[in-house]
Order: structure tokens, then sequence, then C-alpha cells
């Protein structure tokens, strides 16, 4: 078991699943500290080669209710510029992580919390959980991808719904519409999404890694280009010793071992 530690940001890694675990007391608030703790744990949970899948998590209460308000007060131009620049940097290093990434949400996700799921590959929801991005009700806008990831994920009329109106949508409505995709018993929840991530963990690194990247830039590809990207992968991928071990395995009749080769 490997474990890296800030004050409130920490990665857990277990059975090839790295947890990583936002823990600000009372709400999660993404101040920079938080945020400059998440970039590490995403760039250490990405380079270490005994996490294959990734958990982020911010315990039974909430997931992360946004952004550091009393922070940002009194901050000028420049410097919420530089805030906004600093936070997406963080989430990008999260939606980039060249392994799954499951965020597990209870309590909260709000504003710059439920950006921080966007990023993720899934989404795994307890029942009494809410999410949303009420920043209109601030009078500002979402500034780390809300506006971008979330109408990719449910297309736009939805997402403007969501955005304009600053609601906050409950569990069965986030499941029905695509907000997420699974929704558990909240006591229930954090096994669950250990359990879908040790199923993911135990598949071929190289194939799981290939095909988010394969999914990932191929949506931003004309649909040729994005098939020709996808067989240029295949053929790399094929060519791993992973591949012959799986193939061998099927004719062989017999369970594959995976080294990541």
């Amino acid at each position: 078991m490997m474990r890296a530690m800030g004050e409130f940001v920490s990665l857990d890694v277990a059975n090839g699943v790295g947890t990583i675990r936002l823990d600000r007391p009372k709400m999660n608030a993404l101040n920079r500290q938080v945020q400059e703790e998440l970039r590490e744990a995403a760039i250490a949970a990405a380079t270490a080669d005994e996490v294959r899948a990734v958990i982020v998590y911010g315990g039974e209460r909430v997931f992360a209710a946004g952004a550091d308000i009393k922070a940002m007060v009194g901050l000028d131009h420049t410097h919420m510029v530089a805030w906004g620049r600093e936070l997406t940097d963080s989430f990008t290093r999260v939606a980039t992580l060249p392994k799954p990434v499951i965020a597990a949400i209870t309590g909260y996700a709000l504003g710059g919390g439920y950006e921080l799921a966007l990023c993720a590959d899934f989404r795994v929801l307890g029942a009494g959980a809410k999410i949303g991005q009420p920043e209109i009700l601030l009078g500002v806008i979402p500034g780390a991808g809300g506006t971008q990831r979330l109408p990719r994920l449910v297309g736009p009329a939805r997402a403007k719904d969501i955005i304009f109106s600053g609601r906050f949508v409950a569990a069965d409505e986030a499941l029905r519409i695509g907000l997420v995709e699974r929704v558990y018993p909240a006591a229930e929840l954090p096994g669950a999404a250990r359990a879908l991530a040790r199923q993911i963990a135990g598949q071929a690194p190289l194939a799981v890694a290939a095909i988010k990247q394969a999914i990932e830039r191929g949506q931003d590809m004309a649909l040729a280009d994005a098939c020709m990207y996808e067989a240029a992968l295949f053929g790399n991928v094929a060519a791993t010793a992973d591949a012959k071990e799986g193939t061998g395995a099927f004719l062989e009749k017999r369970m594959p071992t995976w080294t990541g080769g």
C-alpha cells in the first residue's frame, strides 16, 4: 500500500486502486491549497505503476461544495483569472489521467465540486446526494469546465437548464438524464466504487489506457480520422506482451495474467 499525504488531499493505493481523498472540513471547499494538493495527487496516481484505476472521494458527508467563497471575496480581476486557471489546471490533471477515474459522490457536489466530478470517466452517486452548478446564484459562471464538460455529457439544452437555474439535482433525475452513471444507497457507495475500480484495474492496463485515449481524443476528430486513430492504437496494443498473453490464455482456456507490458 502506498500513501501520499497533503494536509487536505491524500492518495491511498490498495489492490491496484488509488483513492484520492479530499478532507477539508466541513465542506471540502476548494481553496488554492486543496487545488495544488489535488494536482500533486493526480500526478502521483498517473505515474505510479501500481495504480491501475483511481477513485476520487470526499468522504461520507460531502464530495466537494465548490470553490472557497471566502477566499474569493476581495480578489481583483487579475487574481480571479489566475485562480480560475490554477483550478482548471488541477482538474485537467485529473481529467487527463491515463487511467480510469471514478468520482464517488456523497452529500453534495456543487459548482467546482461537480466540475471535478465531470473530470472522471464515471460518476457514482449516493442515493441522498445532490449535484449542480449554482454559480449563477452568485452572479458568476462555472470557471473550471462546467460550461464545456457538462454539455458534452448531457447535451447543450440540459446543461443550460442546470447552469441557468443553479438548481440542485437529486439522484433519481441525475441518473435519468445522464449526470451520473450509477446510484447506490449511501452506505454502500464506497464499497461499490471500490468494486467497480477493482474490476477495471483487473483488465490489461495498456488496453484500458488506449481505450480511454481513443474515446477522449476521438470525440474531437472527424469520424473517419477518429477511426484511423483507433486503428493505429489497436495495432500498438496488439503488439504488446499483454495482448499475446490474452490471446494465449483464450486459446488455452485459462485466465490471463497481465503484466502491463
